[in-house]
């Protein structure tokens, strides 16, 4: 945990006293003492500091902090991502790493390999998702919470969906083992905002691809091997993200 999330109702004025596992971690992790400095921030707000003003080290532990919240916090991803809903204990470290990378938006949706008691799974049906989403941004020292939107139909998502929000997008991008196309050859402008459809173990069917590619979406690979969906997620946007970032260098540097 690299930033403590406060969340805006706890705050009164500018102290805060925290007594859950948050506290915890100020006395057990950081083994913070009174007068020290830590990073926080507020959910979907700014970031800042707090000076630790009293410190109990015994349970129930107890920390108050006096707030300095000034800063806006990191920019939106320009990446959003349209995940096939994996197994459930794969898609909490998902959700984990895609919040600690940076990500705009995912919208999680349903394919042929996804198996339906996937989305009886507490981490979709209430809301379980969200708490991931903190600890990636715990990790990433960021506030800003991801939006998760659930669609249990692949073909109306495609259809329906995804033409109200095609517009968001220079690129449109979908992995695929078998495709031709390497991903360097996919970013061809600066500062895009991409949707990249990333698919579900077994990848994706013949009529997903065939409705896919007709709706817009570019298919590309990532090299010879067949990744976990998880390890597929965290190479994809790291390729993604330097190659946005290339090209917004050469732009900056024909400039």
């Amino acid at each position: 945990m690299n930033i403590i999330l406060l969340k805006p109702h706890e705050i009164d004025g500018d102290r805060l006293v925290l007594r859950d596992y948050r506290a915890e971690h100020i006395v057990k992790v950081l083994r913070s003492n009174a007068g020290d400095r830590i990073t926080v921030g507020i959910i979907d707000g700014k970031t800042g500091h707090a000076v630790i003003e009293e410190i109990d080290r015994k349970r129930p532990f107890q920390v108050k902090l006096f707030l300095t919240i000034d800063k806006e916090p990191p920019p939106p991803s320009k990446i959003d991502i349209v995940l096939a809903l994996p197994r459930p204990i794969v898609f909490k470290r998902i959700i984990h790493q895609l919040t600690a990378l940076g990500v705009g938006r995912v919208h999680v949706i349903n394919a042929a390999r996804v198996e339906k008691s996937y989305w009886e799974s507490s981490v979709v049906t209430d809301n379980g998702w969200k708490d991931f989403v903190i600890t990636g941004l715990e990790q990433a020292v960021d506030t800003r919470m991801v939006p998760f939107s659930f669609h249990r139909g692949f073909k109306p998502f495609m259809t329906d969906t995804l033409p109200l929000i095609k517009a968001r997008y220079e690129q449109m991008l979908v992995a695929h083992p078998k495709s031709e196309t390497p991903v360097s050859n996919c970013i061809d402008k600066t500062d895009a905002s991409v949707l990249i459809a990333i698919g579900p173990e077994g990848g994706w069917n013949e009529f997903e691809m065939d409705l896919m590619n007709q709706q817009g979406f570019l298919d590309f690979n990532i090299g010879g091997r067949i990744l976990k969906v998880e390890t597929a997620v965290t190479a994809i946007h790291a390729q993604i993200s330097l190659l946005l970032e290339m090209a917004s260098k050469r732009t900056q540097h024909k400039n």
